[in-house]
C-alpha cells in the first residue's frame, strides 16, 4: 500500500496572524514547525512520500533536505484547493491512501503516525483526528485518495466526520494528543512550551519568541 502525507503550507508571511508577533518571528516559527513535521513524516517507515503544496519559496530547502515533493500552489485559494492539487498528483501516481496534516503540529512523532495507521480498514475508510479544541481537523486519512472532498473551514472536524460517513461505513475518530496540539494563538504556543514531548523544538520556539526558560 502506497501512503502519502499531504501538507498544505500557507505563505509564511500570511500565516498565524492571531499570534500577534512580528512577521520575521512568524516566518521563523513556521519554518521550524514545518521542518519538524516533514522530518517526522519522512522517517516513518509506513509513509512512502511527503507532498507539500505551497507557493512559499522558503519551503524548497526543507523539501530538498527530506526528499519531499513540492506541488506549486500559485493561487493559494484555500486548504481545500491545495489538497485537491495533491489528490490529483497522488491519483496519477498510483497512491492508495493519504494523510492530510497541517503545518503547525510540531510535536507529532512517528509513533503517532503508526498508531493512526493501526485503524486502517481497507479498501474504503477515513480516519479523523480533531484539534485540541475539537473545532478543526488535525489529521485526515482517506482511502481511496478521492474518497471524499475536504472541508477545511469552520468546524471542519464535524463536517469531515459527517461527510466521511456519507461515503463509507469505516470511519474512525482517533485521539492522538501530539497531533491534536496545533498552534493558532499564543495560548497554544504557551501550552506547547509547557509540555515535555520535544525539548529541542521547545528550545527553538523560545529562542524565536525570545522567552527565557
Amino acid at each position: 500500500m502506497k501512503i502519502a502525507v499531504i501538507i498544505p503550507v500557507k505563505t509564511f508571511s500570511k500565516a498565524k496572524t492571531r499570534l500577534d508577533i512580528s512577521s520575521d518571528k512568524v516566518e521563523k516559527l513556521c519554518k521550524v514547525m514545518l521542518e519538524e513535521i516533514v522530518q517526522t513524516a519522512t522517517i516513518s517507515p509506513r509513509i512512502d512520500k511527503v507532498i507539500i503544496v505551497t507557493k512559499e519559496p522558503a519551503v524548497t530547502e526543507i523539501a530538498q533536505k527530506y526528499n519531499a515533493h513540492i506541488i506549486p500552489d500559485e493561487n493559494e485559494e484555500s486548504v481545500n484547493s491545495a489538497v485537491a492539487l495533491a489528490d490529483k498528483f497522488l491519483l496519477e501516481n498510483n497512491f492508495d491512501a493519504s494523510i492530510v496534516l497541517p503545518q503547525d503540529i510540531p510535536y507529532i512523532k512517528t509513533q503517532d503516525i503508526d498508531f493512526m495507521l493501526n485503524f486502517m480498514t481497507p479498501p474504503n475508510f477515513a480516519i479523523i483526528i480533531p484539534s485540541r479544541r475539537f473545532d478543526g481537523t488535525n489529521a485526515l486519512m482517506r482511502m481511496p485518495i478521492d474518497l471524499m472532498k475536504t472541508h477545511y473551514d469552520e468546524d471542519s472536524y464535524k463536517i469531515h466526520m459527517n461527510t466521511a460517513k456519507e461515503h463509507t461505513l469505516n470511519v474512525a475518530m482517533v485521539f492522538v494528543k501530539r497531533i491534536m496540539w496545533d498552534v493558532d494563538n499564543m495560548e497554544d504556543l504557551n501550552f506547547l512550551l509547557e509540555q515535555e514531548e520535544k525539548p529541542h523544538i521547545a528550545k527553538k520556539i523560545r529562542e524565536i519568541l525570545e522567552i527565557s526558560e
